[in-house]
């Protein structure tokens, strides 16, 4: 198994063009959280002209809804959320500068060329993995819509936080690329 690559935020579009699908990364710095209702009421601020509450420029958004905390820790477990919730919305925040989104799941066409368009990044974080990747987030803040409560928009501070480059910024998927092999494997094969 290759080593992981390590990267830093701020993330910006060069260091994106650099990944591949596959490549298996390990990120330390501050990632932003949003879901589907920060990135509605983010969508929705931007069509009536305001000024959104975080910015965006050069950040990897996170779509996770963390669990209370324990006495003594930052967060709870906090997994990724179904990252297709988030597609109607997407290409309206790539446009305002993320260059890094980290969830699970297959993504919407239209995604993947915004993506190309801006030089984005998607990242998978292993689901069912929730507390362990809960070990890497050193902070929790809520930035933005605490009405929205784990929905809210929050900066996490991490160290090694770890994801696999799923659809890298040239549009290359990695669950197309590991599948293929298998795609047309029959059971008589064994």
């Amino acid at each position: 198994m290759a080593e992981s690559i390590r990267i830093t935020t701020p993330f910006t579009e060069e260091d994106s063009r650099k990944l591949k699908a596959g490549d298996s990364v390990l990120i330390t710095g501050t990632i932003i959280s949003a879901r589907d209702a920060a990135h509605k009421a983010m969508t929705e601020a931007l069509a009536r002209g305001e000024k959104l509450p975080v910015d965006w420029n050069n950040q990897i958004v996170y779509y996770l809804g963390p669990t209370p905390a324990k006495p003594g820790d930052p967060i709870g477990s906090c997994g990724p959320t179904t990252s297709g919730r988030m597609d109607a919305y997407t290409p309206t925040m790539l446009a305002q500068g993320i260059k890094g989104m980290v969830g699970k799941g297959s993504r919407a066409p239209e995604v993947v060329e915004a993506m190309k368009k801006y030089g984005v990044t998607y990242f998978a974080a292993v689901g069912g993995a929730a507390a362990l990747i809960a070990k890497s987030v050193k902070s929790y803040t809520v930035l933005a819509y605490p009405e929205l409560g784990p929905e809210a928009v929050a900066a996490l501070e991490v160290v090694d936080f770890p994801a696999i480059v799923v659809i890298d910024s040239e549009g290359n998927n990695f669950y197309d690329i590991g599948q293929k092999p298998y795609k047309n494997f029959k059971m008589d094969q064994i």
